[in-house]
C-alpha cells in the first residue's frame, strides 16, 4: 500500500509540477481529504457526478473536481487549474491575501502555505455551511480569518493579492479599490456557465493605472452573486467570440473608451493599449 506522504507527493507533482518548488510543496503539504470530507466522493464529469468506488485516497489525489455540495454544483475545483492560477499570482512570503469564494478552505490553506505565518489571509464564503466548515478546517491557522459573507462588498482592508473563485462579468470596484500599489487581482471573467471565460490578471501600478491580461484559460466557474449583469455577459460573449483576448494590455475605469477597447462594461473597459 502506498503511504499518504508518497501519494500526496505524487499528486503535488501531478498538479503543480513545473510551476515552482514552493507551490509544489504547498500542494504536497495540505491534506485535501480534510477539506472535501469523508469518502466515497462525488467527482464532476462536467455534466453530472460519478461516485468513487471507495474512500481510498488514491481517488482523491488526482486532478479530479470533487463536489462540496452536489445540490448546488459547488465543487473543490480542478487542482491543476488552481495551481496555474496561483503560479500566475507569484505570491511572496508575508503578503496580504483576500480569497473570495473560499468554499471549505482547501485553496485557502494552500494560499496560507504560500504567504506563510508572516502574511495574512481574509477568506470570504457566502454559503454559511461551507464557511462553517472552512472555519473548522482552518482553525489551526492563526493568520487566516474566515468571513461568512459575500466578497463583493468593500473588503475593509488593502491587499497584495485578491484571488476570486467565482465567475464575474466585471472587475468589481470593491476588488480594485482594495488592491494596494503593486497588488494583483485574479478572477474568472466569464459570460456564463455555458460559455467558458478566462482568468483576468489585473495589476495595480498607480492610483488609477491597471495593467491587465488573460493569464489562464479557458475556465468555467459557478457564478459570483453580486458580480454579474446580463448586459455585460452579452458584451463578453461577443468579445470572446472574436478570439483576440491575447491582445488585452490594460484595464480602465471612469474614462471614455477609445478605439483600443476590447470590451466595455458599466464604468470599466479593457484595452489593447499598454499603460
Amino acid at each position: 500500500m502506498v503511504s499518504t506522504v508518497v501519494l500526496r507527493r505524487y499528486y503535488a507533482n501531478l498538479v503543480a509540477g513545473g510551476l515552482g518548488e514552493r507551490l509544489t510543496e504547498a500542494f504536497a503539504k495540505v491534506a485535501r481529504e480534510r477539506f472535501v470530507g469523508p469518502g466515497p466522493w462525488h467527482v464532476s464529469t462536467g455534466t453530472g457526478y460519478v461516485e468513487t468506488p471507495s474512500d481510498d485516497l488514491c481517488f482523491l489525489y488526482t486532478n479530479a473536481v470533487v463536489a462540496l455540495r452536489t445540490d448546488r454544483a459547488i465543487n473543490n475545483g480542478e487542482p491543476r487549474l488552481h495551481a496555474r492560477c496561483l503560479a500566475a499570482l507569484e505570491i511572496a512570503t508575508g503578503e496580504r491575501i483576500a480569497h473570495v469564494g473560499a468554499g471549505t478552505g482547501y485553496y485557502t490553506a494552500i494560499l496560507a502555505e504560500l504567504t506563510g505565518p508572516t502574511g495574512s489571509i481574509a477568506a470570504f464564503e457566502i454559503d454559511p455551511k461551507l464557511a462553517s466548515r472552512a472555519a473548522i478546517n482552518l482553525a489551526g491557522s492563526s493568520h487566516v480569518t474566515i468571513y461568512a459573507q459575500s466578497g463583493t462588498e468593500p473588503l475593509g482592508a488593502q491587499f497584495d493579492v485578491i484571488y476570486v473563485n467565482a465567475g464575474a462579468t466585471r472587475p468589481l470596484n470593491a476588488w480594485l479599490d482594495a488592491l494596494d500599489i503593486g497588488g494583483r487581482l485574479l478572477f474568472p471573467l466569464t459570460p456564463d456557465r455555458a460559455i467558458t471565460g478566462m482568468m483576468l490578471l489585473v495589476t495595480r501600478r498607480a492610483d488609477e493605472t491597471f495593467d491587465a491580461r488573460f493569464a489562464v484559460g479557458p475556465v468555467a466557474f459557478i457564478g459570483c452573486d453580486g458580480a454579474r449583469t446580463e448586459e455585460e455577459a452579452e458584451q463578453l460573449r461577443h468579445a470572446f467570440a472574436r478570439g483576440d483576448g491575447h491582445r488585452i494590455r490594460s484595464l480602465h475605469r471612469y474614462g471614455t473608451p477609445d478605439d483600443t477597447s476590447w470590451c466595455v462594461g458599466d464604468g470599466w473597459w479593457l484595452s489593447t493599449r499598454a499603460n
